[in-house]
């Protein structure tokens, strides 16, 4: 047996089958495949046990950007720590500084560059900031929103830390997100300004490539749950001497009797 072919017999770890999948969501997002076909490719990855099995999966997909790059990596990588250090790139200016919302809206969202200071203004309107995304030009950065019979919502990722400092007249800021420690290396936000018949709402959410990911995964095991459940209720229509089902019936699929009841039946034949 070739190297090649034994490589393809090894075992395949749920990190393998998850660069997989990644592949197949970026696949699905750039057209490459259509939503029928990600879902039967998908379960065809957490089913697959083996390398040989994941192989074909991508084989006519192409890798980070380049058609050559094979689908699956035999070589094992050492785990990536956060990217918290790859999302803050520096610089006093990010992709916009400020935002207006007179009697209409705003959204600031998807990968978007956050700067040092975004100053934001609602009117008879709302407006959305939204950093699961984006990328943020400093470890501290200053969202000030002034809303007047408005609101502004900020939304924030997991491990970010939160800081509001903003003046409520007759409104109010949205406090619930402070006090949670961030994670090493995150950047910290600091959410002020002013809401007067208005607000401000922080809110916490998972992106969406990790909302995507905790279904997939919940699909992932409802299917193990799935075949574990078939294989179990195979393996309970033999007794371990192979003689008799538990539903009740024998090998030639009539009901067998107990012996205790067909000793019961010979005692009344005897009476």
């Amino acid at each position: 047996m070739t190297d090649d072919a034994a490589a393809r017999d090894l075992r395949a770890s749920d990190a393998d089958r998850e660069r997989v999948a990644e592949i197949l969501r970026d696949a699905l997002t750039e057209g490459r495949l259509d939503m029928e076909e990600f879902e039967e490719r998908l379960d065809a990855t957490y089913k697959a046990r083996t390398y040989g099995e994941l192989a074909p999966i991508t084989r006519d997909l192409p890798g980070h950007g380049t058609a050559a790059v094979p689908a699956v990596s035999l070589m094992k990588d050492p785990e990536r720590g956060g990217d918290w250090g790859d999302r803050i790139v520096g610089g006093d200016e990010g992709t916009s500084t400020w935002a207006v919302a007179v009697m209409s809206g705003f959204q600031r969202k998807g990968h978007w560059t956050a700067p040092r200071r975004f100053n934001c203004f609602a009117f008879w309107g709302g407006g959305e900031i939204d950093l699961r995304e984006a990328y943020f030009a400093d470890r501290e950065i200053v969202i000030n929103a002034v809303a007047i019979m408005g609101g502004v919502d900020v939304v924030v990722p997991p491990g970010v830390e939160v800081v509001v400092r903003g003046i409520g007249i007759m409104g109010g800021f949205d406090h619930r997100e402070e006090g949670v420690p961030g994670e090493p290396g995150a950047p910290r936000v600091i959410v002020t300004g002013l809401a007067f018949w208005g607000g401000v709402g922080v809110q916490r959410k998972l992106p969406r490539s990790e909302k995507q990911r905790l279904r997939e995964e919940r699909r992932r095991q409802k299917l193990e749950r799935k075949e574990n459940g078939r294989r179990e209720l195979e393996g309970s229509r033999r007794d371990p001497h192979g003689l008799h089902d538990p539903l009740g019936l024998d090998l030639h699929g009539r009901p067998d009797r107990q012996p205790e009841e067909r000793g019961d039946h010979r005692r009344d034949g005897d009476r």
